[in-house]
């Protein structure tokens, strides 16, 4: 592959829509330019719709295969189902009911974990999605957390007991070869703001012991990914959030904590980033701070282009020397790595 094409697949970019037309952009960014994943949402946020590319599991199958066909049977397809409130199938459109980490964890059994995942997993497996943006290891350290504690998606302020119940719903979606991704490091338990809305810093409640889930996951081998949240804390980096820090990614995560898998970003059209940063400026410093796949939901904010315009961007970005070509490369291997574990 070339590098535009190299960075292409470094990227996991939402669409609308419920089928895959033939002649769209979006069939063109997967044939030709070799876009590496994409991920589903069940409603059009920019629109205020409660419809986009999930209607049914028939026509969800329908839509991966699509994808897959068009790509060239490797691509990322990725979507958030956690369980409980953050769910992207939903029973109303005739998918399972599935219990959050929360009411899992506050349950104690961990071997009921492992059953709500395995069916999880068995859902995604035969629709053909191989990524869950799941699990949230996060610590519930935090009543008044507007994202996490409110969601009930952590399951427990234990590290421990999160830590358990990671590794059981980790192990049932590896049984389908299905991919998972622990969330957010460094930890957006203790946070009293929510990054969809804007700059979240964590400084002053955010405590150690939050990286406790994440160091035990990826000593025993359980983190196939990791995203980072864009979380700002002065204790690691007096400037940047965690998401556009080497001092988070290189440093913290993958000097400090031994992860040598693949990073991933939470989605950079979040107004904690493009407030302050821009999108395209984002994808740059992130893929400098050490991040390996970039997410652009393309919900929030709508472009048909974006793929080929940060495409561009990050390719001008190399020429210019602000960002070395051997850091696309290592990110694209971590990438055919995830391939080659959903695909063989």
């Amino acid at each position: 592959m070339d590098l535009p094409q190299q960075i292409a697949q470094l990227l996991i970019v939402g669409f609308q829509g419920d089928r895959l037309l033939p002649n769209s952009t979006l069939a063109a960014d997967l044939h030709e330019r070799a876009l590496g994943g994409v991920i589903l949402f069940d409603r059009l946020l920019a629109e205020k719709r409660a419809d986009n590319n999930i209607v049914s599991a028939a026509q969800t199958a329908r839509l991966c295969a699509e994808l897959q066909d068009c790509a060239g049977g490797r691509l990322l397809i990725a979507v958030d189902q956690e369980g409980g409130m953050v769910s992207r199938f939903k029973a109303e459109r005739g998918f399972p009911t599935t219990a959050s980490a929360g009411r899992l964890g506050r349950c104690g059994d961990v071997g009921l974990t492992a059953i709500n995942a395995a069916c999880t997993a068995a859902m995604l497996s035969t629709l053909g999605i191989n990524l869950n943006l799941a699990p949230v290891v996060d610590l519930d350290v935090e009543t008044d957390n507007p994202i996490i504690g409110r969601y009930q998606r952590s399951f427990a302020a234990d590290p421990a007991v999160v830590g358990r119940h990671a590794t059981a719903w980790i192990t049932a979606h590896r049984r389908r070869r299905i991919l998972t991704c622990l969330k957010h490091f460094p930890g957006h338990g203790s946070a009293l703001a929510d990054s969809h809305l804007g700059f979240v810093d964590i400084s002053a409640a955010w405590r150690e012991e939050e990286l406790e889930p994440f160091r035990t996951l990826i000593t025993g081998n359980k983190a196939d990914l990791v995203m980072v949240g864009h979380l700002f804390n002065s204790r690691i980096d007096p400037l940047l959030p965690a998401t556009l820090s080497p001092a988070a990614i290189d440093g913290l995560l993958r000097r400090d904590l031994g992860f040598d898998g693949a990073v991933i970003t939470d989605d950079l059209q979040m107004r904690a980033i493009t407030d302050r940063y821009g999108l395209a400026e984002a994808c740059i410093m992130a893929l400098t701070a050490g991040a390996d796949i970039l997410i652009i939901g393309n919900n929030l904010q709508y472009d048909p282009l974006i793929v080929g315009r940060i495409t561009a961007a990050i390719v001008e970005a190399v020429r210019q020397g602000r960002l070395a070509e051997e850091r696309i490369h290592a990110a694209w291997q971590r990438v055919r790595k995830l391939q080659n574990f959903i695909h063989r």
